[in-house]
């Protein structure tokens, strides 16, 4: 099991997360196919449909999945404004707080799998009101975490920082992913180059700018991690 985490808002977490289920999912020589499961926890700027509300992230992690349990199971935290998660449900009464996304998280079913991934919302430090932070779902968890760098402009600072908060916080970086999200980036290759020598974990693989979002084209990318040292008991 994995927390895929990003340096930013729209770096690309979900795109990599279902290249990495995808991958993982593949058939292999045997016949046999791998279970894999996504999960999307909290998630804001929803959709309304007729079975409720509906986020595209999640959507994407589903349907990338080979085992497909209820929505609510993949996304149990939805929110219809597509503004800050903590924001939203404090407007509605609702409790987001590390404990209840626990408590809403079904432990058995995702041990079933062989490959899970939970895919966070904004960043590391992604506030759920009085004080708690996203990144306390990872510490009770105990997870690995795979960081997705959004190769923009200001990418080498998020994403130092972003190794720094997951270390100091006793968690393992077992992997990163650079996914061209600016076509136009200046001395994109000098950057990437610089991100190699800062970052302190394995990198992953180096998705191109993609027009259109197609996870099974950037699972071309991207390799699986390697088996973490730590695992959830």
């Amino acid at each position: 099991m994995y927390f895929v985490t990003g340096t930013d808002t729209d770096c690309g977490k979900t795109l990599v997360s279902s290249a990495l289920l995808h991958r993982a999912g593949a058939i292999q020589a045997d016949g046999h196919q791998p279970r894999t499961l996504g999960l999307k926890p909290v998630a804001s700027g929803c959709q309304v449909t007729e079975e409720g509300l509906r986020n595209s992230d999640a959507l994407m992690l589903m349907s990338a999945s080979t085992l497909q349990p209820s929505y609510r199971m993949i996304n149990p935290f939805a929110f219809e404004p597509a503004i800050a998660p903590h924001i939203a449900a404090a407007s509605q009464g609702g409790d987001i707080s590390p404990e209840s996304l626990m408590s809403a998280m079904d432990l058995t079913q995702m041990s079933r799998a062989d490959f899970c991934l939970i895919e966070g919302a904004g960043g590391w430090r992604l506030p759920l009101g009085q004080g708690r932070y996203m990144s306390e779902l990872v510490q009770y968890l105990s997870v690995p975490v795979i960081m997705v760098v959004g190769m923009k402009l200001g990418c080498l600072n998020h994403a130092v920082l972003t190794m720094e908060a997951i270390k100091a916080d006793g968690l393992e970086l077992v992997g990163w992913v650079a996914n061209r999200v600016d076509p136009n980036m200046a001395n994109y290759q000098e950057n990437l180059d610089s991100l190699k020598a800062l970052i302190e974990a394995p990198m992953l693989g180096e998705v191109p700018y993609l027009p259109e979002v197609s996870p099974q084209l950037a699972a071309n990318f991207i390799s699986l991690p390697k088996k973490p040292r730590k695992a959830v008991e």
